[in-house]
């Protein structure tokens, strides 16, 4: 039996793949978390499906969990929101399913960054204006930042950034980039996206850090920084230009 490791994407049921769902409705255990999956999504489960919240339970135990599944040969879901390949705390799971034998798939999902840019209405690489996206975090009350993957490093690139489980910290987020970006850089915060409590807050660098606390927003956002957030006037791609060369075959 297989362990799916499934992205359940960004909040919206109606977000996770054709795939995602088909697999989910074929799985006779399913492992969710309670605080940030969806439950409606739970529907897709088998109607005698076994259903175990993990969001109060440690490693040993989803490990238990996975493998007591895989003996009893069932196929298990393993719902992660968002996309797993991000911030999915799956590496560490792999590592104890390839440890006890169990083989397991992974299928993608719909990233929180990019629920984050469909809510801004932004594509985050523009022409000429950015074509780099940084996909980070910050170290807080979780585990230590890698050396040279501080905010005050990656913020020398000056690329589009985009900053997971730090709404809390924004303050500090905004200490440590405006020296690399300007006060005048356009900066977003997007909480809940894609459902239905979604809130977009915009503004430059040097007054988002006021507006996000006025929101309340703590929790279940991204922060996102860049010139691309603003850009208008820039060159249009090369992609669709009549000068590429373009052949038929």
């Amino acid at each position: 039996m297989t362990v799916y490791f499934i992205g359940a994407g960004p909040g919206a049921a109606d977000l996770i793949t054709v795939r995602g769902a088909r697999t989910l409705a074929s799985c006779r255990v399913c492992l969710y978390a309670g605080s940030l999956v969806p439950q409606e999504l739970l529907a897709e489960c088998p109607p005698d499906a076994r259903l175990v919240d993990t969001s109060q339970l440690d490693l040993d135990a989803i490990t238990a969990e996975l493998v007591r599944a895989h003996e009893q040969g069932h196929d298990v879901a393993r719902l992660h929101s968002g996309d797993p390949s991000v911030f999915g705390a799956v590496a560490e799971q792999m590592r104890r399913l390839d440890a006890a034998g169990v083989p397991y798939e992974v299928v993608p999902g719909v990233p929180a960054f990019a629920a984050a840019a469909a809510a801004l209405k932004r594509e985050l690489t523009v022409p000429t204006v950015g074509q780099t996206v940084i996909l980070t975090r910050i170290a807080q009350q979780a585990t230590a930042m890698p050396e040279g993957e501080d905010l005050a490093t990656l913020g020398r690139s000056r690329a589009l950034i985009v900053v997971h489980l730090a709404a809390r910290y924004v303050d500090r987020v905004v200490d440590e980039l405006l020296p690399h970006y300007g006060a005048d850089c356009p900066a977003a915060v997007v909480a809940y996206a894609s459902r239905p409590n979604e809130l977009v807050i915009r503004g430059t660098l040097d007054e988002i850090a006021r507006k996000v606390k006025d929101a309340g927003v703590v929790r279940t956002a991204v922060i996102m920084v860049g010139r691309t957030l603003g850009a208008e006037h820039f060159r249009d791609s090369h992609l669709y230009s009549p000068e590429r060369e373009r052949h038929t075959c």
